[in-house]
């Protein structure tokens, strides 16, 4: 029998860490002199691998530089935790959503831009790392939308394409579910608006936990 498998993306899906992101991504550009993107800028790439992000937001600059301003950004997060600033807030319904579906025998997983610390140290502040068997994170993984973190995922959890799901609020989650063969649920609380997840081919759109919930019992 194939297992049935939920794969979900953090920031901007499980937990709205807008607040965290936008600080520490002012406070690297501030660090190396540069004029800091407004949150409507930054806001858009997130989900993306930390350089590839960058890469977005500075697209003028090489790709050393790149490199240099992520380490900058994860020094300014690093600041943040070490100064108890950090918000993560879990969105509305979502712990219980994890527990039902935990419950009910589906696997779950996470694929997220974030590094394999930040991930662990946010499950942990919420008590919900035990529900997790895969975790996919941009320190092993190219950036979404490349299917790879689904695909390995997929074959940790020992699900196929057709008993996993993606859930993410970018349509870079939506593009790499479809790259992975998966059935793609966008959420309308994070950081693309739900259009762009509906055009990017999301084969449904939930607009809060409830409303995700029934998408995922559908067949």
């Amino acid at each position: 029998m194939t297992n049935r498998l939920v794969v979900f993306d953090c920031d901007g899906t499980l937990v709205d860490s807008q607040h965290s992101i936008c600080t520490a991504m002012t406070r690297a550009f501030e660090s190396a002199r540069l004029t800091p993107p407004d949150r409507l800028a930054i806001l858009p790439v997130v989900g993306l691998s930390l350089r590839h992000a960058i890469a977005r937001l500075l697209p003028e600059a090489e790709a050393d530089f790149h490199d240099h301003l992520s380490d900058r950004y994860k020094q300014a997060f690093h600041q943040l935790r070490a100064e108890k600033a950090v918000s993560e807030p879990l969105y509305p319904g979502i712990a219980d959503l994890i527990r039902d579906l935990d419950a009910q025998g589906w696997l779950l997983g996470v694929a997220t831009g974030k590094s394999d610390r930040g991930l662990g140290l946010c499950l942990a502040h919420h008590g919900i790392a035990g529900h997790f068997v895969t975790l996919q994170t941009a320190d092993r993984h190219p950036s979404k939308p490349h299917p790879s973190m689904l695909l390995t995922a997929m074959a940790e959890a020992g699900a196929t394409p057709e008993t996993t799901v993606m859930i993410g609020d970018t349509r870079f989650d939506i593009d790499m579910g479809l790259a992975a063969g998966v059935r793609s649920i966008g959420v309308g609380w994070g950081y693309h608006p739900p259009h762009e997840l509906a055009e990017a081919g999301a084969h449904a759109v939930a607009m809060d936990s409830a409303e995700l919930r029934r998408h995922i019992g559908t067949p």
